[in-house]
């Protein structure tokens, strides 16, 4: 958001409703905490404390100066450090933070106590925010609702957070934000050759998100698409959003903005198809959408607002008769799971003369007696009639918003070894 330009936004989203808006126009103004219930914001952890946008925005969005914090470190193995170092970064801003000592890792803590003592509940009642820590997202959920019950602290963060308050929380403290949660699972191309079990791999959230939209972190720079996918067809969800590190989306009813470092990708399954005849995870038809910072997104709408940098930048519209796309040469990814692979396909694709761009997602240090090591996907990002993007360079780098570009995904049989030595003559 640019709070020193509101009347500029304010006319550009008006003319765009006037004109009969498509899926993007300019940014609308989010709605204050008093008017709706409270903001969730989605931190991708690694985040900095230089990064002033999210820091800043955390305290604004709570009040401003002075406004009360309490930090949960429960998720972290030194809740003690992480949750002064998160405490500090609010308190530089001009709040007010305290750090409850909840967490598993203080051995003298007696938990069942903690969650229903009458003063750290009062800190809560107090306060406008809460951040949740990284860490491990298990100890988070096992600790405020144990056995799947919520606790009177738990009641008391949901009751903050239905009063306009904010629930922050990043890596870990984000995980926990959707119904559904990633608990343990590393291994992206594990769970896409089917590990998702309930209470290994998956478990049960907070909630705090809602129950239309999963929340994943870490989420570009792991290729963590590939097992957000699979979870949302096996629990029926249609809208995921995966936040990038040191960035963070806040949600705020259907509305998202997304701020900080980079950005976020949004994952709709709406218009999906799935061959039940496939033994392993098979769809087509996915469409992503990439959020860079300074993006919205308004979920019941399905209609992006760029940044007004995006704006006034380069549109890059396939169908119209100005485009100019600046790549020819098709690219082949052999890992399409890599580091921020898919927002730069994505993003390579909307710039380029090419329809589609492929790759394979594999693991390549399978061992050969394992049941599913020769089992592999072929990806396929293509355009459709809606695709369209956005490009600036006025921060100094390429900066990209991606709207509508469509993936499917198949198994395939890949060779075991993947190779064997060159022969010599």
């Amino acid at each position: 958001m640019h709070p020193t330009l509101p009347s500029r936004r304010s006319l550009l989203l008006t003319c765009a409703l006037l004109l009969g808006a498509p899926v993007w126009a300019a940014s609308p103004a989010m709605p204050s905490p008093d008017t709706a219930k409270g903001y969730a914001v989605v931190i991708g952890g690694a985040l900095q404390d230089d990064n002033d946008d999210i820091w800043r925005r955390l305290v604004a969005l709570s009040g401003g100066r002075g406004s009360k914090w309490v930090v949960l470190g429960t998720a972290s193995q030194n809740p003690d450090k992480t949750g002064r170092r998160i405490s500090e970064q609010l308190v530089k801003r001009g709040a007010q933070a305290e750090v409850l000592p909840v967490a598993p890792a203080f051995k003298w803590v007696d938990l069942d106590k903690a969650v229903r003592d009458p003063a750290l509940l009062e800190e809560i009642n107090l306060a406008q925010g809460v951040f949740f820590s990284g860490g491990a997202q298990e100890r988070i959920v096992d600790t405020l609702r144990p056995g799947g019950r919520s606790t009177p602290m738990l009641d008391a963060i949901w009751a903050l957070y239905r009063r306009g308050g904010v629930v922050a929380g990043t890596s870990a403290g984000a995980a926990i934000m959707s119904q559904i949660m990633f608990r343990d699972a590393y291994s992206v191309i594990n769970v896409m050759k089917g590990d998702l079990r309930a209470g290994k791999e998956i478990d049960e959230g907070l909630g705090f998100i809602g129950p239309k939209v999963f929340v994943d972190q870490h989420f570009l720079k792991r290729g963590r698409f590939g097992r957000m996918i699979p979870l949302m067809i096996a629990k029926g969800y249609k809208l995921g959003l995966g936040v990038e590190e040191n960035s963070a989306a806040v949600v705020h009813g259907d509305q998202v903005e997304v701020m900080g470092a980079k950005g976020a990708l949004l994952v709709d399954l709406s218009a999906i198809h799935v061959d039940a005849s496939q033994p392993a995870l098979n769809f087509t038809g996915a469409r992503l959408t990439y959020l860079d910072a300074g993006d919205q997104y308004d979920l019941a709408q399905s209609r992006i607002f760029p940044s007004l940098e995006k704006l006034d930048g380069q549109k890059l519209d396939p169908n119209a008769a100005s485009y100019k796309p600046e790549y020819e040469v098709e690219p082949y990814y052999v890992d399409m799971l890599g580091e921020r692979i898919i927002s730069n396909a994505m993003a390579y694709l909307i710039d380029s003369k090419l329809t589609q761009i492929r790759g394979l997602a594999f693991d390549a240090l399978a061992p050969e007696d394992q049941a599913r090591a020769d089992l592999g996907f072929a990806l396929r990002l293509y355009k459709g009639k809606d695709s369209m993007g956005w490009y600036t360079d006025a921060q100094g780098g390429e900066d990209y918003t991606v709207a509508n570009i469509y993936l499917d995904v198949q198994p395939v049989k890949m060779a075991r070894p993947l190779f064997t030595p060159w022969p010599k003559p």
